[in-house]
């Protein structure tokens, strides 16, 4: 069935002839002047399609196909509009600065390049993908520093009531690592996350055993946590954990999953005085304020921009 819906999306993004070239030749929406065509949007939003095993010549998944759609389309317009504000601001990314991302991501996988590259193309993507979607993500950085993270301020009173509040949190979180495990859809992910808080199965056996994720094959180790660029979802859930936990499980993408927080090899957990705690209590204060500020930074580009949405 998995490989028919592949077959169907493939063939739906790669025809070119006829009524479903027009289709594909369509424009999905304009942001000042420049242009989303269908088969843009639809070759970003075939991985969505894929996990949530959507086929869009379904007439059963129009409402959800559209609902991926308008999510795609909605960061796409986004990355255009950072990105024609990161031309106005003469900010830029180097190709050195994507290469040593890429350098970032092998390291942590513990990967040679042909290995990467192998799994790349499992992956159903290519280097050039990932380098375009590393560069969007950079940007995105650099402009959220520059006209956002200047503006975010956390006060010592702030900092001072966190730490009184969670002081059985404030741990030396250097050298840590992420273990994630995504559950294949065949397998019951409650029973075996049961397992795992009874001590009968270790993360790292179950997932070897059962993930669906890269790395399974070293349990679900995904490299050190770089906390300073977590997503604010991944800050809130890891920030509250201790090495050696392990979620619940929670949904990720449309698959049960689970993730470990460890440090190799072991060892105790350091706790932190309150000076030793300030920095790591600022970032996880500064993080949310500053995503809320980058909302509405992001909402002003919207307003000044002239998008229109053809869907």
């Amino acid at each position: 069935m998995r490989k028919t819906l592949v077959l169907l999306l493939v063939i739906m993004l790669t025809t070119a002839c006829g009524v479903q070239a027009a289709q594909l030749n369509k424009v999905a929406a304009v942001v000042n002047g420049q242009v989303i065509t269908m088969f843009d949007l639809q070759k970003n939003a075939l991985p969505d399609l894929m996990r949530n095993g959507l086929n869009p010549d379904n007439p059963a998944n129009a409402k959800q196909v559209d609902t991926v759609f308008r999510k795609v389309l909605d960061l796409m317009i986004m990355d255009i509009l950072i990105a024609q504000e990161a031309k106005r601001l003469k900010v830029s990314v180097s190709p050195s600065d994507i290469d040593n991302e890429i350098a970032k991501i092998m390291q942590g996988r513990n990967m040679t390049k042909q290995q990467f590259e192998e799994q790349l193309v499992r992956q159903k993507s290519s280097v050039a993908e990932l380098r375009g979607n590393i560069e969007k993500t950079l940007l995105r950085q650099k402009i959220m520093s520059m006209e956002v993270g200047r503006k975010v301020v956390v006060t010592p009173e702030e900092i001072q009531a966190y730490y009184d509040a969670n002081k059985a949190t404030m741990y030396d979180r250097s050298g840590l690592h992420m273990g994630v495990m995504v559950y294949s859809p065949k397998v019951n992910a409650a029973a075996i996350a049961a397992q795992i808080r009874s001590g009968a199965l270790t993360f790292e056996e179950a997932a070897q055993k059962y993930s669906i994720a890269p790395n399974k094959e070293k349990g679900g180790d995904m490299g050190p946590v770089e906390w300073d660029r977590l997503n604010p979802e991944w800050e809130g859930r890891l920030t509250k954990m201790k090495p050696g936990d392990v979620t619940e499980v929670f949904d990720l993408q449309g698959h049960k999953a689970q993730v470990h927080l460890f440090r190799p090899g072991g060892g105790g957990v350091k706790m932190l005085s309150f000076e030793e705690a300030k920095p790591q209590i600022d970032a996880i204060l500064r993080q949310p304020k500053a995503m809320e500020r980058f909302d509405d930074y992001t909402g002003q580009l919207r307003k000044k921009a002239v998008i229109d949405i053809r869907l």
